[in-house]
């Protein structure tokens, strides 16, 4: 398994990246107390293998802890499994993300709430069936699946989890968990030289450490990822200088102006509205032939790395590249 250290991105540029699925989790601080949520069904009352005084690694979410919860994901990812009595795929749902956040080693916290003595955070989190898996990373949701999944689409689940956490900057771990691979291993050289240069603010050298390391190993997929968030950034710093409501309008008004809509796509994928993102790029390739519809292509392409091919929302976008395509 793949470190989840290797796209690091220091917290400075954490906000130029993409957290899914945002939800203002704000109503939920300060209410009155609920009572105390049924247990979870047996066999999920505890991690596995946890050591006594060891941190808790997964726990019963109710008003009174849900707020410490969030505010915890700052430094670790807080998975929310969305749980009900009636729901019979509750029970095998917890005990598989039970299973799989204490392997993890204490880099991952899993909250089981029973939405029915906790409906709110059901209606927060715009849950449309149980059971449903959310991860939180600094305050913001994000979206995993719903319904039942497997040990292993979990695990890929949590890994790339893992590598959206490490680009925002979270990357802590609370211990005591029994971890199946021991500590994460160190960078690869060139991974550390992009690392060291992204938090030096230099992407211009994060980007070559990423192109050296491809030409090295051209299947290298974190180093590819790793090229197009950097690629992002250096794109995103002169945009910042600029009127975002002009560049809007004059995308708006010149519809075949390419890098009007390159530079409102950036800013889409950074402010979290990929599928705006990715369909603005997908519409202009539609309308368009020769260099500047393969140049929106490659750029598309770029963007999905960065997104991540595990999101639905990429794989949407794939499906309408290739009916404009083809």
């Amino acid at each position: 398994m793949s470190s989840p250290a290797s796209r690091p991105v220091p917290p400075a540029a954490a906000n130029l990246l993409n957290l899914r699925g945002a939800v203002d989790l704000s109503s939920l601080k300060q209410r009155p107390a609920a009572p105390a949520p049924a247990s979870p069904p047996p066999g999920t009352e505890a991690p596995a293998g946890a050591q006594p005084g060891a941190p808790e690694l997964m726990v019963n979410v109710t008003d009174g802890n849900f707020q410490q919860l969030v505010e915890l994901s700052a430094q670790v990812p807080v998975v929310f499994a969305l749980w009900a009595s009636y729901s019979p795929e509750s029970s095998t749902m917890l005990a598989v993300l039970e299973r799989v956040v204490n392997s993890y080693g204490g880099r991952l916290v899993l909250g089981a709430a029973d939405i029915e003595a906790f409906p709110q955070l059901a209606q927060a989190f715009q849950v449309q069936a149980v059971p449903t898996a959310v991860a939180v990373l600094k305050g913001q949701p994000v979206p995993l699946f719903q319904g039942g999944a497997d040990e292993q689409q979990v695990r890929s689940l949590f890994d790339e989890l893992l590598k959206v956490a490490a680009a925002n900057g979270v990357t802590g771990s609370l211990g005591g968990g029994a971890a199946q691979d021991g500590e994460p291993a160190p960078l690869p050289p060139l991974h550390q030289a992009a690392f060291d240069a992204i938090e030096a603010g230099d992407y211009a050298a994060a980007a070559e450490a990423y192109r050296q390391a491809l030409n090295e190993m051209p299947a290298d997929h974190e180093a590819k990822a790793g090229l197009a968030q950097v690629e992002l950034m250096a794109r995103l710093q002169p945009l910042t200088a600029q009127d975002s409501g002009a560049l809007r309008a004059q995308a708006a008004n010149e519809p075949d102006n390419l890098e009007a809509q390159f530079a409102v796509a950036d800013l889409d994928v950074a402010g979290g509205h990929v599928e705006d993102a990715l369909n603005r790029l997908v519409s202009f390739i539609g309308r368009n032939f020769g260099p500047e519809r393969e140049a929106a292509r490659v750029r598309l392409l770029e963007l999905f790395d960065v997104v991540g091919a595990a999101d639905e929302r990429v794989a949407k976008a794939r499906q309408a590249l290739a009916r404009v395509l083809f």
